[in-house]
């Protein structure tokens, strides 16, 4: 997969324009359900037309030029994954534009002629709601109606389940809350963060539960404290284990607020220091809550330790 990173008004002269493109647009964070009815109607259009697949995300996420916040921003799929997982559905080629102050500032007209256009775009795909160009005044009947006959249009209606539509806002209130199975729904996927194995502070293996300590990749949307089943992708092979997200409240000053996110790999002893893991979330075991001693602890774990094998078993 060909990945074209995309500046306005730098770099847009280094793109092939010899190469036609069927495209489908949008910010596609989380790569849900809704996203890849768009991506799949691209792909379809772009072996009608004998033309490469195509999709056109932004980063960063236009609230942060458009909105001015201060906050940072966490990704349902940060950049690289999403890249991941458009590369895993079969699309030939990924634009990433940069979202800037002078890119929010195009019309509609001069966004369709410098990204649609001049790229030999020769059909577009975007869901119902997808706005374009300055204050959002394009929108894909604009899109249709500019079009004079150089590119083909599809719309893709919203897609629902149990009535409600499927959307990136809906799977971060899920998130927000642990409900994993309704994420994994939504997704089509288990949700899944990406990570770097560093080093903690050891106490998991003098109480028999050694765990790996898991750096989140910068910008990546963490589920609510408490403790999970997962699986956790570790030199190319998936393993159950049970993870806890939280802030070690039994053994921690209240005043520390540095959330840690630590595996527990079932049948693993390994040395993984410094490696780069994925950890799938499936299923919320409980909250996380302080226990009065190391024993009542220890007790707990192996119960949340056989709640998960018994859940991977019946998976």
């Amino acid at each position: 997969m060909n990945v074209i990173h995309l500046k306005y008004p730098h770099q847009l002269k280094e793109v092939d324009t010899s190469t036609s493109y069927s495209l489908a647009l949008g910010f596609f964070d989380g790569v849900h359900r809704g996203h890849q009815a768009v991506i799949k109607n691209a792909i379809d259009k772009s072996k009608e037309l004998n033309a490469k697949s195509a999709v056109m995300t932004f980063d960063p996420h236009p609230s942060i030029v458009l909105g001015g916040r201060k906050e940072k921003v966490f990704y349902i799929t940060p950049l690289q994954q999403k890249i991941n997982i458009l590369k895993e559905i079969g699309v030939d080629t990924v634009f990433v534009v940069q979202f800037t102050s002078d890119f929010a500032k195009l019309s509609p007209e001069d966004f369709i002629n410098y990204f649609i256009r001049d790229l030999n775009v020769v059909h577009v795909t975007a869901g119902f709601d997808f706005t374009f160009g300055s204050f959002g005044k394009g929108n894909m009947e604009t899109m249709e109606s500019l079009s004079n006959g150089d590119y083909g249009v599809s719309v893709i209606n919203k897609l629902t389940d149990d009535a409600e539509k499927i959307s990136s806002t809906r799977i971060r209130k899920s998130l927000q809350i642990g409900e994993m199975e309704e994420v994994h729904k939504l997704l089509g996927r288990p949700f899944e963060v990406p990570g770097l194995v560093i080093h903690g502070d050891k106490r998991g293996r003098t109480i028999g539960f050694p765990t790996a300590n898991i750096q989140s990749a910068e910008g990546s949307f963490i589920p609510a404290v408490g403790v999970y089943a997962v699986r956790i992708l570790v030199q190319n092979r998936w393993h159950d284990g049970v993870c806890n997200v939280g802030y070690k409240p039994t053994f921690k000053n209240p005043e520390d607020k540095q959330l840690s996110i630590e595996v527990h790999i079932l049948d693993f002893d390994k040395n993984i220091y410094g490696e780069e893991v994925v950890v799938g979330w499936y299923k919320r075991i409980r909250n996380e809550k302080k226990f009065d001693g190391i024993d009542s602890l220890k007790a707990q774990i192996e119960k949340d330790k056989q709640e998960a094998i018994r859940y991977f078993q019946n998976l």
